[in-house]
């Protein structure tokens, strides 16, 4: 399953010679002429090769061409090498020694994930001698999933491609989607999710996802597919503007857990729940000063329209909430505040469920999948005091304080039959180039979940 990139393009299993790559530590950089001969140690030692992470040396042979390939791991064994897809030459390469091949082809895919709906590959990729292997290849296909989303710019991606994507993936696996669009949103009650985005040429609409059976442990998955934030009328400066597109994404990460889940075909009741929305600029567009109804029946002062992702998120959280899921999970692309605390690469999450919050740190860490649980501090909120409403939506403090904190205990207003809820406010970008990811597009979070829920309700 891919929207426009597909991870099996890195992988080629045809019978052909591969150029094989050697992983090194930093602490078996003095061991390499015992290893691979002096000759070998003698090339390192003249390129300066000292294993670091993510650094790469091919070694010639006597013509000329690739005899082996060093790929500096560090002194890890994590991802570090997923560089190697983009870093090498066009050829077919295999990895030698006893290995985790399945985290390696992982790192492969997700290294040589290139977006190119707009260009041409600027090379010819190179390809890892193998068949991609079954639980990496559905892992890597959620990842390129949410790039392929999340870096496509908002005149391709708006709500009625959003929409469009859902179903698309719910064709696939043989899953029912249904829609909630326009003004009929004020007729099922999303009254926020109406508010936020009737000032866009593209309606504004609740996307609604099930699979599996009825029987089956309730696992919702929620997502705010803002499709671009202006700010609205508290209007963004041109800078905070520019990598809107990114606001679906935690619309676009939930849809590639989505993909994970039910290509594993876990035995669970998976709902997933979008609100669908542009934050546009018009005469009908909503105020800071409003005050709005909610599904949930709580009245809700507008303190910032650029604060748009925790309505959406509120009426969307009101509706899954509702059938009383074992397990409610939202993803949002919410606050900068989360990105001064933790930066771009650390998301954290928010949840009561200890259980479930210690086993999701362990999978975070095994799977290579950062994430940091943050408090739900309940004194915060008098923060969100309102004099004309139950609450404001934003900190009202004056202080600037505890954003992702406040956001959270917003978002907590919503929910309260789910016998488990965690929010996850990530970044969904990588503004950096890492080895296992060029700069763009980010999946957060969803291989450390999946790790988590295939464990809990195995196949």
């Amino acid at each position: 399953m891919h929207f426009l990139t597909n991870p099996n393009e890195r992988f080629s299993a045809q019978s052909k010679a591969a150029t094989l790559i050697h992983c090194v530590r930093k602490d078996d950089v003095r061991g390499l002429a015992k290893a691979h001969g002096e000759r070998v140690a003698r090339w390192a030692e003249v390129n300066a090769f000292e294993a670091s992470e993510g650094s790469v040396l091919i070694v010639p042979d006597a013509n000329g061409n690739a005899e082996m390939v060093l790929s500096g791991c560090g002194n890890d064994t994590s991802l570090d090498h997923a560089g190697l897809a983009r870093k090498l030459p066009e050829g077919r390469y295999s990895f030698s020694g006893d290995r985790d091949m399945a985290l390696d082809q992982l790192a492969w895919a997700m290294g040589g994930y290139d977006f190119t709906r707009y260009r041409e590959s600027k090379t010819k990729a190179p390809t890892l001698a193998c068949k991609l292997d079954t639980e990496a290849k559905r892992i890597a296909e959620g990842v390129y999933i949410v790039r392929d989303l999340i870096n496509t710019p908002a005149s391709d991606m708006g709500p009625d491609a959003l929409e469009a994507a859902v179903r698309k993936l719910a064709k696939h696996h043989k899953a029912r989607a249904s829609v909630v669009k326009g003004d009929k949103l004020l007729d099922e009650n999303f009254p926020m999710v109406h508010a936020v985005g009737r000032a866009s040429a593209q309606a504004p609409r609740v996307i609604d996802l099930a699979w599996g059976k009825t029987k089956n442990p309730k696992v919702s998955l929620v997502g705010k597919g803002v499709t671009f934030d202006t700010g609205g009328l508290s209007i963004k400066p041109g800078s905070s503007m520019a990598l809107m597109k990114k606001d679906m994404g935690g619309a676009a990460n939930v849809l590639g857990l989505a993909h994970m889940i039910m290509d594993a075909k876990l035995p669970v009741r998976l709902r997933v729940i979008i609100g669908a929305v542009e934050n546009s600029i018009s005469g009908n567009a909503f105020r800071p000063g409003d005050v709005l109804s909610t599904r949930k029946g709580i009245s809700v002062e507008i303190g910032n329209t650029d604060a748009e992702g925790r309505l959406v998120l509120g009426d969307c959280l009101t509706l899954g909430d509702e059938e009383e899921p074992q397990l409610m999970i939202d993803m949002a692309t919410l606050t900068g505040a989360a990105r001064v605390a933790l930066g771009p690469d650390l998301p954290p999450f928010y949840t009561d469920d200890d259980v479930f919050a210690d086993e999701l740190s362990d999978m975070a860490e095994t799977s290579h999948d950062p994430l940091w649980r943050m408090p739900l501090w309940t004194p915060y909120h008098k923060l969100m005091a309102s004099k004309i409403a139950e609450v404001n939506h934003i900190n009202t403090s004056g202080t600037g304080f505890a954003g992702s904190i406040t956001a959270a205990l917003f978002l907590s207003r919503f929910e309260e039959k789910a016998e488990s809820w965690t929010h996850f406010d990530i970044f969904g970008w990588t503004p950096i180039e890492k080895p296992w990811a060029p700069v763009g597009g980010e999946a957060q979070g969803i291989r450390a979940l999946y790790t988590l829920l295939a464990k809990r309700y195995p196949a």
